[in-house]
């Protein structure tokens, strides 16, 4: 019996229209893509409906790989330039049959690449295109461990029974780099192309655990024997400068690498435990295109609120918000932007995390007398026009920066604070006072990140009012709701990526009076408005409104500090 055609196959599902077939046809012709391909990225059908014809058509079984766990072994049977020319990733064998998830199957070429590369029996399964693209990033992503890993149990005499993880591999003879390097070296760049922030190098009673912070949360990527643990902890300790003899105390160590050609800083913290030397490592990317306001997400009401700050010669402009909210990545978005040959730039940082061409940077040292308040002071001697603080810690820095707004400086500085307003009762309590806090602060910036939902994997969802109204967002008849499914792009999280979440204060006359006469909140609420002042949640509602992130989100990061 005769297969039939894919085109026709969809219209008879009603996926499709003899017209939209007509003009996809024609396009595929002018593009000499795969009919498949072209429906799709077209916008003629989704991935889904794909996948049902072609399971309907070719008679082939769909895998689901967001719930597949893929041996690191497997990735010697299929080269990874293969894997991702044809898009296709082994999955499993049995005897001399090679499983093979592929987002086209149609794509006869590909599975005898496929069968000459392995020299075993290919079976086509259909999978989701973005699954695989996801699955082939892991599995390679990982292959470059497993070989090390292999070859370190080697070079110790270690036999496969010895180890506990199943994570065995071919060695690559190949790579000239020691085992180890090749281990350290592949794991940071897993966490890099993951957009990972931070690896987490866990001792436990057994193995070294491998955690990754991507989007504000951990998910563990990998098992290092116990075996192998502490040549893993030695390198990193070595190429981060610390150490390597001691391990009673905890050390601190920076790391420079290159990846994909862009440069990466690495902060290295280390931390003895019961179990040996926990180590967490922040990633810092140098990419300066993303350095800037229009990089960090923030909305253009407020994009034009910061505009007018950032003309200002002096005064006092505050960034505030809790810890891992962003507010480093937008203190150096600003401090990018008013780099000029024609000012002089100073910061003062704890610790510098990425090093800006054109700023004098000072690094904080509390062993040797150099705090926020002293290295304020001597700032000052410099010259400066601009002045970049950290963070404010104590009153004295607070005041210090109070009063060089005062004599003409710009100061760009940092507090942990709840939102905008509660910034200044922050200023208060430390004991500034209020004339000086009235005179000096200019603006102030407050920020969380949400969450984006996976565009992989988003759906419309049924929100009950009760839940909107303890988000503290607006109820409107008919109102669209989303949330992320879960699926392997997204390490079934239903999220991918984050977008900052702003709300700008500008002051004006009637905000200094108000705190000069120390008016309560809800009177600094009231005149704020008058400025034209938005707050966090209701950005963060617009933000639901866009299908960018959820309901539970907001309640999650928002609306807990705006009850």
């Amino acid at each position: 019996m005769r297969t039939k055609r894919l085109g026709d196959m969809l219209v008879e599902m009603n996926f499709l229209t003899e017209e939209q077939l007509t003009e996809a046809l024609a396009l595929q012709k002018k593009e000499h893509e795969r009919l498949g391909t072209t429906l799709v990225d077209h916008g003629y059908i989704t991935e889904s409906q794909m996948v049902d014809a072609l399971r309907m058509q070719l008679g082939i079984d769909y895998i689901d790989l967001t719930k597949t766990d893929i041996a690191p072994e497997m990735s010697q049977y299929i080269p990874k330039k293969l894997a991702k020319q044809n898009r296709m990733v082994p999955v499993s064998i049995s005897k001399d049959n090679l499983f093979l998830a592929m987002a086209d199957p149609t794509n006869f070429m590909a599975i005898e690449d496929a069968k000459k590369a392995s020299r075993k029996n290919i079976i086509p399964m259909i999978a989701a295109g973005n699954a695989v693209d996801h699955a082939i990033n892991t599995l390679y992503g990982n292959e470059g461990a497993a070989q090390a890993m292999a070859q370190m149990r080697a070079e110790a005499g270690i036999s496969d029974e010895e180890v506990k993880s199943s994570a065995d591999d071919t060695i690559d003879t190949s790579e000239e780099s020691a085992p180890t390097i090749r281990l350290v070296n592949s794991i940071i760049e897993r966490a890099y192309i993951e957009n990972a922030s931070d690896i987490h190098w866990e001792p436990s009673e057994g193995d070294l655990i491998i955690r990754m912070r991507i989007d504000g949360r951990l998910h563990k990527i990998l098992t290092i024997p116990h075996n192998l643990m502490e040549p893993v902890i030695s390198r990193l300790k070595i190429m981060s400068r610390m150490d390597i003899i001691e391990r009673r105390i905890p050390q601190d160590g920076r790391a420079k690498i290159r990846i994909k050609g862009q440069d990466i800083d690495l902060r290295v913290s280390t931390l003895p435990t019961i179990y040996g030397e926990n180590i967490v490592i922040r990633i810092l990317r140098r990419d300066g295109s993303k350095l800037n306001r229009r990089g960090i997400g923030i909305p253009e009401a407020e994009d034009a609120k910061i505009s007018k700050l950032l003309g200002l010669t002096s005064g006092v402009i505050m960034i505030v918000g809790p810890t891992g909210s962003g507010k480093s990545s937008t203190m150096y978005a600003l401090v990018n932007e008013l780099l000029s040959e024609t000012t002089n730039l100073i910061s003062l940082e704890d610790p510098v995390e990425y090093n800006i061409k054109g700023a004098i940077q000072v690094q904080i040292n509390e062993k040797v007398g150099l705090t926020f308040a002293s290295g304020l002071r001597s700032i000052l001697r410099q010259d400066p026009d601009i002045i970049c603080v950290g963070e404010i810690r104590d009153s004295e820095t607070a005041e210090i920066a109070m009063r060089a707004a005062m004599t003409g400086h710009l100061v760009i500085t940092t507090i942990h604070t709840e939102d905008a307003i509660s910034a200044i009762d922050r200023l208060k309590d430390m004991g500034v006072a209020p004339y000086l806090i009235a005179a000096g602060l200019r603006g102030i910036i407050s920020q969380r990140l949400l969450r984006r939902i996976c565009k992989n994997c988003k759906e419309e969802i049924e929100v009950p009012v009760q839940k909107i109204r303890m988000a503290g967002l607006k109820e409107r008849p008919g109102r669209k709701f989303y949330q992320g499914r879960g699926c392997d792009m997204c390490f079934n999280s239903g999220y991918r990526g984050r977008i900052g979440d702003f709300e700008v204060l500008v002051m004006n006359d009637e905000l200094r009076q108000c705190i000069t006469d120390n008016g309560n909140k809800q009177e600094f609420q009231r005149l704020a408005k008058e400025t034209g002042y938005v707050s966090m949640l209701e950005n963060a509602d617009l933000l639901v409104e866009k299908g960018i992130t959820t309901v539970d989100e907001v309640m999650r990061t928002v609306t807990e500090f705006n009850e």
